[in-house]
């Protein structure tokens, strides 16, 4: 790849170096460069410009970034699509990320311009999290530097993927001695079966006994015969010693030990033993509460059938000291807004609301109501509903307004909340201000989208929140088809309180221009972004054009 200053006129098809903000209009980095861009930067005086051009055996950024994604993650993991050369990876199911760091160090090792983060091993993670992105730093790599990653496939082949939790059958056991009060007991099964429904158990056999070591012996010799897969022991005091009161029980009942005591504070105290090929753990105190501790650590793993040994827990001191720092949350069920707040794995850009605008008055397709018009057999709101659901969009709602009620009943089975623009007849403005002052307090963005575009799809959906990453400056994500924008757009929340001022039937147009440098625009394969249909000849020409004749 040559990287140089251009003049103008050696400059077609080049790749933009840097963002240029002109007083019209804005190109911003990594823009492919065309006639209409080179004339506009004429009319504005410039002679050279800072480029990068692809030579023979160059890689695309984005190309590379895709190949590569695509070699390195393995099971119950999915690619977003390569954007800016960046491929980020998400998680489709509840579980443990697993990687070997090592092999981790030598992907990165390989070149410079290929880097690739994740977050760390072992990690708990909820379906549909981001866990790894993969950046292509230059705007093209060398197609040799591919072809050497996958020389070493068995190295960095499905490098990394997520353990997803099983549903397996837990027995908790308590001990009691004289004096203990059973709402301690009590505590103790609520913050257990806290935190085994955020892994996906949802029943939890319990028993209580004297803490002795006869009596935690039959209830272990109980829960082996009812096919327990996991055992759990809180004792009514600590254990101290491989000798004391639950240890000696387990090995009593046909056990063995394989580890006492942790490098992780809290939860040094936690004993690993097994019966019968069933893992039995001693949980340490402080998992009477729900806060993170090193007992979380070792549940997790079991639970998403990662062996245990004793080996394993001597590798957790690095990490492993939890008590007072703020990555020790409760269980989701338990934690507040604000607590969630600061241990998002991505707070800038998690979660993203999507919303359908159908609440105008359709004066220009006569007597119907567009929205209602059958598109294959379904209301044509239903057509954008369905595929908002189906995307990646965290939450879906959709602001009614004209004939309200019409439209729920048309995609009242589908999941999707309701808000009712009593102010609809002030133009598209109003929908606009309804939808921001409806949306969830955690959302980061909010993707608008009409309930008259049939023809958009999920892929276009997820174009735009893949590509969204405001602290890249791509706070705005517009669609387009063959440089035409179009619609839904995706909006940071930093513009919420100017789009509460929006007046008028003219959307929020006027913002993009005024933040032109934090828009991206997302080029789409079809021209379903520019489709609306709002009079009677665009709806025919449209069944025409589709082979829907309703």
């Amino acid at each position: 790849m040559k990287f140089s200053e251009y003049h103008l006129d050696d400059a077609l098809g080049a790749i933009l170096a840097h963002s240029l903000r002109l007083p019209n209009k804005s190109l911003k980095k990594g823009t492919v460069l065309t006639d209409s861009d080179l004339s506009f930067l004429k009319e504005y005086g410039y002679e050279k410009i800072v480029c990068a051009k692809l030579e023979e055996g160059d890689l695309n950024e984005d190309v590379a970034a895709a190949e590569l994604a695509t070699l390195i993650a393995g099971s119950n993991l999915v690619k977003g699509n390569a954007f800016t050369g960046r491929c980020n990876l998400f998680s489709e199911t509840s579980g443990l990320v697993v990687f070997n760091p090592l092999y981790l160090d030598r992907f990165n090792s390989v070149h410079e311009s290929i880097t690739l983060g994740t977050v760390a091993p072992f990690q708990n993670v909820s379906k549909g999290q981001m866990i790894a992105t993969l950046k292509i730093i230059p705007f093209a790599i060398p197609s040799k530097l591919l072809r050497k990653i996958k020389a070493n496939e068995e190295d960095f082949e499905n490098l990394l993927h997520v353990a997803p939790y099983a549903e397996k059958k837990v027995t908790l056991i308590q001990s009691r001695l004289p004096g203990t009060k059973e709402t301690v007991l009590n505590s103790t099964l609520e913050a257990t079966s806290l935190r085994l429904q955020s892994l996906r158990i949802s029943d939890l056999n319990e028993a209580r006994c004297n803490h002795d070591q006869k009596s935690l012996s039959e209830l272990i010799i109980q829960a082996v015969k009812e096919e327990a897969e996991l055992i759990l022991i809180s004792g009514a005091s600590a254990v101290v010693d491989r000798r004391d009161v639950v240890p000696a029980a387990i090995e009593h009942a046909g056990g063995k030990i394989r580890h006492f005591g942790m490098p992780v504070d809290p939860g040094n105290l936690l004993l690993l033993g097994s019966i019968n090929g069933i893992d039995v753990v001693g949980i340490p105190g402080c998992a009477r509460s729900p806060k993170l501790n090193g007992f979380d650590w070792v549940l997790q793993r079991l639970l998403a059938n990662i062996p245990v040994e004793s080996v394993d827990i001597m590798r957790m001191g690095s990490g492993g000291l939890l008590k007072d720092i703020i990555t020790r949350p409760l269980p989701r069920a338990k934690a507040s807004q604000p607590d969630q707040s600061l241990i998002r794995t991505n707070p800038d850009f998690e979660k993203i609301h999507a919303v359908i605008l159908a609440g105008g008055e359709s004066k220009r397709m006569g007597k119907k109501n567009k929205l209602l018009v059958p598109i294959n057999g379904k209301p044509m709101v239903a057509l954008t509903a369905e595929t908002m659901i189906a995307s990646k969009a965290n939450s879906v709602a959709a602001v009614t307004g004209f004939e309200h009620r019409k439209i729920q009943e048309a995609i009242k089975i589908l999941n999707i909340e309701f808000i009712h623009n009593e102010n609809f007849q002030n133009g598209i403005s109003s929908s606009v201000v309804t939808a921001i002052r409806s949306s969830p307090e955690d959302c980061s963005a909010i993707l608008i989208g009409l309930g008259d575009m049939p023809k958009i799809t999920v892929s276009h959906i997820n174009k735009l929140i893949d590509a969204y990453n405001p602290l890249e400056g791509r706070a705005i994500c517009v669609p387009t088809w063959k440089g035409k924008r179009g619609n839904p757009v995706l909006w940071a929340r930093r513009f919420f309180p100017e789009m509460l001022q929006l007046k008028g039937d003219f959307g929020a147009k006027e913002l993009m221009g005024k933040y032109a440098e934090l828009v991206v625009e997302v080029e789409m394969n079809d021209n379903g972004i520019v489709i609306d249909i709002d009079t009677p000849e665009a709806l025919e020409a449209f069944r025409n054009k589709n082979h829907r004749s309703e």
